[in-house]
Parts: structure tokens; sequence; C-alpha cells
């Protein structure tokens, strides 16, 4: 997994290998065009070998692909050091953080759209500073001050992705411990739920609690996110986090599953505005 996933890898094989057949050319045809072997083009097409963006870009030149977003979002999914147009800022930190989490910001950077179910803490695009550090503390056992410095920085840097244009449509679902839990004290809990309410109010943010009495529900089998592509809604894919790893779907009825699943919390939530509400009066001590 050199360049990065197996998910990612199948995914870049498989949107290539439909790029290819709709420019009209064989696998043979692309890689004599491109001066490679056919085995090459073969393997990259299934996923078992990993490329580079230069070889991508190739193979989009060879295509005739323009269309300059999916140009980066396939040449971000190749998992190089390399920029591909865009300063991939994450990889100043690949000393300090895990491959599954720099692909994760990876992931997000390229994506259009984000659906998430949080059931324990506030999703970290939408952390404060102080409330990223706690929760990273407790997290990550024996980190030293400069580590947890580090890990915050990035955190917040994160965050970017909804101030960018255009920004990432986020959609999140948060069960009511989410709001109740004092990560880090009262105050910094009360400073997150302020925080929480200006989000709230973005027009490229949707926030719906699960309240306590909406009872058991689907999610209680754990928080997911879903990534969704603009420019290529077949790399869509569901990410599961783990203590010690994350797992990535890919397959369609993966999706459907979670889709499905996604919606119909919020059809048991909150709607935005109560949720709002809801948020005020958890921060006023109701």
């Amino acid at each position: 997994m050199q360049h990065g996933p197996a998910v990612r890898r199948r995914k870049l094989g498989a949107e290539l290998r439909s790029l290819r057949a709709r420019a009209g050319l064989t696998s043979g045809e692309a890689a004599r065009l491109v001066g490679w072997h056919q085995s090459k083009v073969s393997r990259i097409e299934t996923g078992t070998s990993g490329t580079k963006p230069a070889d991508v870009r190739l193979l989009l030149d060879v295509y005739g692909v323009t269309d300059p977003r999916l140009r980066e979002l396939m040449t971000a999914l190749a998992g190089s050091e390399e920029s591909g147009g865009r300063d991939h800022w994450w990889h100043a930190y690949r000393g300090v953080l895990p491959a599954a989490y720099r692909d994760f910001i990876s992931l997000e950077s390229q994506a259009g759209a984000m659906r998430t179910l949080e059931t324990t803490v506030v999703p970290g695009l939408l952390q404060t500073a102080e409330y990223a550090r706690a929760v990273t503390r407790a997290a990550v056992e024996g980190a030293d001050e400069d580590q947890l410095d580090t890990l915050v920085e990035v955190r917040l840097a994160r965050q970017d992705v909804l101030r960018r244009q255009p920004p990432l449509r986020l959609s999140a679902v948060l069960d009511e411990a989410v709001l109740r839990r004092e990560v880090g004290g009262p105050e910094v809990m009360e400073r997150q739920l302020v925080r929480l309410m200006e989000a709230a109010r973005l027009p490229h943010v949707r926030l719906q609690v699960l309240p306590f009495a909406a009872g058991a529900h689907i999610g209680v089998t754990g928080p997911f996110v879903i990534f969704s592509f603009s420019s290529a809604p077949d790399l869509d894919v569901v990410v599961l986090d783990h203590l010690t790893s994350s797992l990535y779907l890919e397959r369609k009825e993966d999706l459907e599953a979670y889709t499905e699943a996604f919606n119909a919390l919020r059809a048991h939530a909150l709607s935005p505005g109560e949720s709002l509400e809801y948020i005020a009066a958890t921060a006023d001590g109701a």
C-alpha cells in the first residue's frame, strides 16, 4: 500500500478504467500511447498496484480528461507526496500522523460533501482548540504537550475545508450524548456549544440533534462518515473509525446501506432549527 489504502487504489483504478472506456481505448492501446506495457495499465485498473500522480496525469491526458476538479481528485487518490495542484499541507506532519489519518484528511480535503453520525464527541471539523486538546489528551495515551500541540494544530487546520471556496457541505447528526458529555470541563464545554451554534448557522452546515427521547436507533452501532465527490460520484466512500485503524467501505451495497441509515437518523432527529434551540438550551443548563 505504498500509495494509499486499498480502497483508494481500487477506486482510482475503476475510475481510470471507466475513463479509458469512455475514450474508446483498449488497455493495450492506452499502454502504447503512454509508452508502457499493457500489464501496468491492468494492474492500476484492478487496484493491485499503486501509481504516481505523474502517471495518472499521463493517462488523463490520453483519455482527454480536462475537468480540473476531476483531475485534481484523481491525482489526490494516487496518494503521493506531490501536491497535484494543491498544497497538501498534511504531508508536513507525516512523522507524527498515522498513515490512516493522513488518508482520511486527504479524502476530507477532496470531498464535496460529508455526512456524519457522531455518538460520543463533537465532529473534528467543529471542535474548538481547547475541546480538541481535551479529546486528544484522552484518546492519545502518553502524548506530551508538544505532541498535543501538533495534533490540535492538525485538527484546526482540517477545518479550513469549511472556509474554502466552494466549502465542504457538512451534514451531521449528533447524539444528545455529544452535547451532555463534559469534555474538558463545564467552561470548555460551554464554549464548544457556542461554537456548534455558530456552525449551525452556516449555509453549508446542517446540524441535527438526536435526543435521548428518540430511544434506540440504527446509529447505536457506532459513528460513521460518508464522503461524497461531486466530480466523481463513483468514488464515494464510507469510513468507520476503530481504536487502532479505520475501515473504508466502497461497495455499492455498503454505500446504499449507510446512506439509508443516515437518512433514517435525520428523519428521527430534531430539525436544524429545533436542534439549534436544543443546543442553546443545553448551553444554558436546561
